[in-house]
């Protein structure tokens, strides 16, 4: 069976596969271009924590994990919120097969002391050989 095509639909062929419609196409990108725009510093931002001020800076290594708390006592790692019974099975799964274990906690300084530390021994239980505790730079009353 062969298909036959007359001179008159060889042209009305060619110029209905070349006209593409990209208007709803940029439409889309469009839209998806101001969203991320939009969600990007929210993204970036972190978790905020009221951290105790010291004197001398005490940042995070690039290499160990930080544990969030916030004053509300809910715990993130890595952005997500973890139960404070999960925890020491959260730490072990991202320890798991890792030479150095180190962690540091960012603690809201309203927290009671009592928490902190029980946070810190369920961090050791764990596995985990350094904690660090992470502040924030004491500012200067006399400026």
């Amino acid at each position: 069976m062969a298909l036959r095509i007359r001179p008159g639909d060889r042209r009305q062929l060619g110029t209905s596969l070349s006209e593409i419609n990209v208007t709803p196409f940029v439409d889309v990108m469009l839209v998806l271009l101001v969203i991320f725009m939009v969600t990007a510093p929210m993204i970036q931002s972190g978790i905020s924590v009221n951290l105790p001020q010291a004197e001398t800076d005490s940042t995070p290594a690039e290499e160990g994990l930080t544990l969030t708390i916030k004053a509300d006592r809910y715990i993130y790692i890595e952005g997500s919120i973890i139960n404070e019974f999960l925890l020491e099975q959260k730490l072990n799964e991202y320890f798991y097969g890792k030479e150095k274990k180190i962690a540091f906690i960012r603690a809201d300084e309203s927290l009671p002391y009592g928490y902190v530390i029980r946070i810190m021994d369920i961090t050791k239980k764990a596995g985990v050989e350094v904690i660090g505790l992470v502040t924030r730079p004491k500012e200067d009353k006399e400026k």
